[in-house]
């Protein structure tokens, strides 16, 4: 019985280092990562803050999430645009998508024209700046991601799930109504399809978030947990981010209840119109203004 005991305490033990080695190195995989994609902007505390937001002291923040499609022979422009605000004390989290084509003023260039155009000209800096005037918030972070290489992340995790709300084809591809598989090439066409789409940039808008929660789902599932490495690589290569490697432990730490808690936000009553042939989104004022007020408060500014 002794030796049955000794045994069985040398085998726990042993799966014990294990699991510690296995930690360990996962922390200083995500460590690296982090190092990796970490970019600084210039410009620093937005100048619609007094102070930096203190994330180890739960301080409310925002993100901004641009999804940039580079193409060959293309700078890239930000067709994904998504504001989060995280308020760890209510421990919940607004999300705006902001709709690409949206008339509004480019900040440093004088000019006004198509949101996701200031990343064309004028990159991260530019779009950050830009979205801050359009909303009236700071913007304390940002990712940028470039999407047609971040999909590769669909094919590491052996592809996701989503629920199609109506029958389309795109470039020779079949997307019928209900839930459909997707590797990494259906899943670049099926969020890049936009002009069959009843509901336009706004039905865009819905495919990118169901990828990217698709994506999300699959990635903290155990099924990956021996994939992190491939993960962690496809991140280096697709993704920037201004918020340094401790931030990322105190959100984690701080604010992960609120990540669980997402209401989402729209702009939905504009109007479309056509300048100089050129189509633009004009956001309807009374919304927009509440959607100000809205952010905001959840940031307690």
């Amino acid at each position: 019985m002794k030796t049955v005991v000794k045994w069985v305490a040398m085998i726990v033990a042993g799966l014990g280092m294990i699991s510690f080695l296995f930690l360990f190195q996962v922390y200083q995989d995500f460590k690296s990562t982090a190092e990796e994609v970490y970019t600084p902007i210039q410009d620093g505390v937005s100048e619609k803050r007094g102070e930096a937001v203190d994330v180890a002291s739960k301080d409310p923040f925002s993100v901004l999430i641009l999804g940039v499609d580079e193409r060959e022979g293309d700078s890239g422009r930000s067709d994904t645009i998504i504001v989060l605000t995280v308020n760890p004390t209510l421990k919940t989290t607004k999300m705006l998508s902001i709709p690409r084509d949206t008339y509004t003023a480019i900040i440093g260039m004088d000019i006004k024209d198509k949101i996701n155009h200031a990343y064309a000209f004028g990159g991260i800096e530019m779009s950050m700046k830009t979205v801050e005037n359009f909303l009236d918030i700071p913007i304390d972070y940002v990712a940028q991601v470039n999407m047609e290489s971040f999909i590769d992340i669909v094919d590491i995790v052996d592809g996701i799930s989503v629920d199609n709300t109506f029958d389309f084809y795109y470039e020779g591809e079949h997307f019928p109504i209900g839930e459909l598989e997707l590797d990494g090439e259906t899943a670049l066409k099926y969020v890049r399809m936009r002009y069959e789409d009843p509901a336009g940039d706004f039905g865009r808008q819905n495919r990118q978030k169901q990828v990217i929660q698709g994506v999300l789902k699959e990635v903290i599932s155990l099924n990956t947990a021996w994939n992190y490495q491939a993960i962690f690589q496809a991140l280096e290569k697709n993704v920037q981010i201004n918020i340094m490697f401790e931030e990322l432990l105190d959100m984690r730490k701080n604010y992960a209840s609120s990540l669980k808690n997402i209401e989402q936000l729209y702009l939905t009553n504009g109007s479309g119109t056509m300048m100089n042939g050129i189509y633009y989104y004009m956001p309807n004022e009374a919304e927009l203004e509440t959607i100000q007020g809205l952010l905001q408060e959840h940031l307690e500014l």
